[in-house]
């Protein structure tokens, strides 16, 4: 009986050792390459502190990839903490290719977030700084399209992200034309969304976009649709002053929000420095009556927000003015727009 038993026990100890020498999953031991570019990382997005991480990745370039499948894998920060780095399964290339690692999560601090990445047999840190919102001014953000293919450039301004161009899209976000009325008569009688481009410059739709009344603005009148592309939205009056005050306030906030210099503005463009990288241009109004006027000397950029039943609030720049203004108008105007991000 005790030989039998004996005999057993060997027996199990040797499938037991069987099962712990069976080789493991191949992409573990398989990928290799031959290194990292770790000076050439490429960083694509803004990290702020506090802020929970949106559109950011990281891209390293490697070579000497030995084309072989490899597994998702994640990595956390060190320095600044609170993020992860992930990246997807895929095949390496055969020599050089990149890993993009999307980075996820909200960064505790400001300062610099280190993610080490070991990977096929190397290893490498990818550091991305983290800024404190509050000290942002005229920090360029990413590239935009709208619903129509138009690509836009955008700027970080405080807390806040906007657009630096004025809208040149001729529908809203889902596909639904907004109608151009140029006849003078139908555009004063409109009470629905429409744009304009100011009379003869159909050409400096590039520059300076187009001209739509307050109707093609809000929700309440447009089918609560969206001129912005997804995650923007129309400025409220309230956002406008956010950013003159955070800009010092509206007796020098225009001046910091001007592009620089006559090419575009009429003299003497006063106090322009365009220190917020907002660029505003002076695309001049369309009025209700579907007169246009000061192209050149004044820009007008509409709000979401009423005054009352026939006027909106808007923020106005001036070629003879470093200040900004928010004043109101006629809904049935045609005005510039800015989008905000969400």
């Amino acid at each position: 009986m005790k030989k039998l038993l004996f005999a057993l026990a060997l027996t199990s100890a040797l499938f037991s050792c069987k099962k712990e020498t069976t080789t493991p999953n191949s992409n573990a031991n398989d990928v290799t390459i031959s290194g990292f570019d770790c000076s050439g990382v490429k960083i694509t997005g803004t990290l702020k502190k506090g802020e929970v991480a949106t559109g950011v990745s990281a891209t390293l370039t490697y070579t000497g990839g030995n084309a072989k499948t490899y597994l998702a894998k994640s990595y956390t920060s060190t320095g600044v903490t609170g993020l992860t780095a992930s990246l997807l399964a895929g095949t390496l290339a055969n020599g050089e290719g990149t890993l993009q690692f999307l980075i996820s999560g909200t960064p505790a601090t400001v300062g610099t977030a280190n993610i080490y990445i070991a990977f096929g047999g190397k290893s490498c840190s990818i550091n991305v700084n983290v800024e404190d919102e509050a000290t942002i001014i005229g920090k360029p953000g990413p590239n935009i399209i709208d619903v129509e293919g138009n690509s836009y450039n955008t700027v970080y301004i405080g807390m806040q992200c906007w657009f630096a161009e004025n809208l040149r899209v001729s529908k809203y976000n889902d596909g639904t034309p907004i109608p151009n009325i140029t006849n003078n008569t139908q555009w004063e009688n409109n009470t629905t969304g429409a744009w304009v481009f100011y009379t003869k410059y159909v050409d400096s739709n590039s520059k300076y976009g187009k001209l739509y009344n307050w109707y093609a603005v809000s929700p309440t009148t447009n089918g609560n649709k969206n001129v912005c592309p997804t995650g923007w939205h129309m400025p409220s009056n309230v956002e406008w002053k956010i950013l003159t005050d955070y800009l010092g306030g509206e007796w020098v906030a225009g001046g910091k929000m001007k592009e620089v210099g006559i090419n575009n503005w009429n003299s003497p463009n006063k106090n322009a420095s365009n220190s917020s990288l907002f660029t505003g241009l002076p695309g001049g109004i369309r009025g209700n009556n579907g007169g246009y006027s000061a192209i050149g000397s004044l820009g007008f950029w509409w709000s979401s927000s009423e005054y009352d039943n026939k006027n909106a609030w808007y923020l106005s720049l001036s070629s003879s003015s470093g200040g900004s203004g928010i004043y109101n108008n006629p809904k049935g105007d045609g005005l510039s727009i800015r989008c905000l991000k969400d």
